[in-house]
């Protein structure tokens, strides 16, 4: 039970403000749907997606530069100094409304800062296109959005972080 839920001086965090995108630094990773497989990549980068109400194309555009350009793979002399890019490594986009479950209250998260369905699509496509612009089509897979999907990936490292846009 949240001791703090219903203390009014409580301090309220306010980190919801922005689209996100939880990446994943993988050595594979597959995305199946009803148990077929829908698309698979080798190494690069797992992507899960959330989009916030209020958020726009520039947020899409401004994140999707950021994961290309994130320098999370490793050199000849083994430190992280390259981007999926540089490394020619390959992406998969996960929609991923749950990036926005608010658990400060209750044992039930909350979704009501995630982005509705239709405008969470939209931006969910444009990043990829653009995300697909920078690194190239073949390089960039995808789930199926409002889809229940089973998503399978061999961590490399592990090495994970959270961006957002600067909305």
């Amino acid at each position: 039970m949240d001791r703090f839920a219903d203390e009014p001086d409580r301090p309220q965090l306010d980190v919801l403000k922005t689209m996100r995108a939880l990446v994943q630094r993988v050595k594979k990773c597959s995305v199946s749907i009803d148990g077929k497989l829908n698309s698979f990549i080798g190494t690069g980068m797992l992507i899960f997606l959330g989009v916030k109400n209020n958020d726009a194309e520039v947020d899409a555009e401004y994140l999707a530069e950021r994961c290309a350009l994130l320098r999370i793979f490793n050199d000849e002399a083994g430190k992280m100094n390259l981007s999926v890019k540089e490394a020619a490594g390959e992406a998969m986009v996960v929609s991923q409304f749950t990036l926005y479950g608010d658990t400060r209250k209750g044992n039930r998260p909350s979704y009501t800062d995630a982005a509705s369905q239709e405008a969470a699509e939209v931006l969910y496509d444009h990043f990829t296109a653009h995300l697909r612009k920078i690194l190239g089509k073949e390089r960039v897979a995808t789930g199926i959005f409002r889809s229940m999907m089973d998503v399978e990936l061999v961590n490399d490292g592990p090495v994970t972080l959270m961006l957002e846009s600067k909305n």
